[in-house]
């Protein structure tokens, strides 16, 4: 049945002039089953009176009759468009969130602007939408909360910028779930996975290589490697320690160089005097010391530790320190520290001795 915009016209006239909420209402809902009944079958120029229509009618109607009309209009590809714009910038959500989330007809102009101005609300309904140019994601990784990064994060059809993407990264830090989200992407440039799985825990890169595909796991196992290779190529600068083994070695002669003095080191960030106080402590070379406490593995870490048998809060300040600004999980500590109590001291010294010969051997 074709619609006749005269009646429709008239009918909404009558409604808007009769002043009962009642009947402006009743109209809308009879305007919109009859745009509905035949959307398939309209032209431009016949959406386009319903457009008017509805966009008139709209101008008096309550928030729950509006929040049901962009409920109906969400999922229709040829929806009226400007009402849809109006439905869309509504400071309610519940009246904005249906067509924000859903409509094709708003367009990448529309939903950026919105992002720009409206409610995390407003942002946390884009961010769910099937497909999400870059120019949107750009503004709600700036101006998104927790909850709006990591729906985004977790959108497949959501494409970032390299600038959107350093964001999240950098958001990333500290969040293993964010971390997770982003490491799982397949358009995450190299550069900046390696930066993620740099900042990453133990934990986030154990779960992000269970979930992987193997095409990202075998990336994230590239990038680990390089990862490790920089790590010990910059600990292991020739010259690097040589004013920390100074300073520790004059400790020693001092009869100041303990457990207490490298949990002070540790508290002040100083990890070259960290590594050079453990090799001295030790009797073991500096390199093998800094490799162990560079490297990824937390396990490694207990070695030398336990060797000189440190009490945990100064091993766990190390493994909470050690890679700056990465933090670890508590759940990784725990394990931690159930190792280094097996572990006992004869077995650390053997395992560095056996460490040192092998590093002697590979020269």
């Amino acid at each position: 049945m074709q619609p006749q915009p005269e009646s429709i016209i008239t009918e909404l006239e009558l409604a808007v002039r009769s002043g009962s909420p009642e009947k402006r209402i009743s109209t809308l809902r009879n305007v919109t089953d009859l745009f509905l009944n035949d959307s398939d079958h309209l032209n431009d120029e016949q959406i386009k009176v319903f457009d008017d229509v509805l966009c008139l009618l709209t101008n008096r109607i309550e928030k729950r009759a509006l929040a049901e009309l962009s409920q109906r209009l969400a999922p229709i590809d040829k929806a009226p468009v400007e009402v849809i714009r109006r439905l869309a910038h509504d400071d309610e959500i519940s009246v904005a969130g249906p067509v924000l989330a859903e409509s094709k007809r708003l367009t990448t102009a529309d939903l950026s602007e919105i992002a720009r101005t409206q409610s995390q609300a407003h942002l946390l309904a884009i961010s769910g939408r099937d497909k999400l140019e870059e120019a949107v994601t750009d503004v709600l990784v700036e101006r998104g909360n927790r909850e709006v990064v990591h729906t985004l994060s977790a959108n497949s059809g959501a494409r970032f910028s390299e600038a959107g993407y350093g964001i999240l990264v950098k958001k990333a830090d500290g969040d293993d779930d964010l971390a997770e989200k982003l490491g799982l992407r397949l358009d995450i440039p190299i550069r900046l996975l390696r930066d993620l799985l740099s900042r990453a825990t133990e934990a986030v890169r154990a779960k992000l290589m269970s979930l992987a595909s193997p095409a990202v796991r075998d990336e994230i196992l590239r990038v680990l490697a390089t990862i490790k290779g920089a790590i010990a190529a910059e600990a292991t600068e020739p010259n690097k320690f040589a004013a920390a083994e100074h300073f520790v070695r004059a400790m020693q002669n001092e009869g100041r160089l303990d457990g207490a003095a490298v949990l002070d080191f540790v508290n002040q960030g100083k990890f070259d005097e960290v590594t050079a106080a453990l090799a001295l402590l030790c009797s073991a070379p500096i390199k093998v010391i800094a490799e162990l406490l560079t490297g990824l593995r937390n396990d490694a870490v207990l070695l030398p530790c336990k060797a000189v048998d440190l009490p945990w809060p100064t091993v766990e300040a190390i493994l909470r320190n050690r890679h700056g600004n990465r933090a670890l999980s508590d759940q990784v500590i725990d394990l931690a520290r159930n190792d280094y109590t097996r572990l006992s001291v004869a077995t650390a010294q053997k395992s560095l001795r056996f460490l040192q010969v092998r590093a002697t051997v590979l020269k």
